[in-house]
């Protein structure tokens, strides 16, 4: 039977393959949890987290603006 031996080649190369995928995630992510505890824990929240809590407050009070100055007419 001469298609075997291709057949198993492939499977392998698909499993090598999905391992080094799998290996390169895992770096990835420890690399990400290493930077993550080399900034600390004062910028615990990501910066992107930290400049939508800053635009939302900006935005209640621009809200409060708008119903204190509708409210005196």
């Amino acid at each position: 039977m001469p298609g075997r031996g291709r057949s198993s080649f492939s499977k392998r190369l698909k499993e090598r393959s999905r391992q080094e995928k799998q290996r390169e995630k895992l770096e990835r992510k420890t690399q990400r949890k290493l930077e993550k505890q080399a900034r600390g824990p004062e910028d615990a929240l990501g910066s992107s987290q930290t400049h939508f809590f800053e635009d939302a407050e900006d935005a209640e009070s621009d809200e409060e603006t708008v119903s204190s100055s509708s409210g005196e007419n």
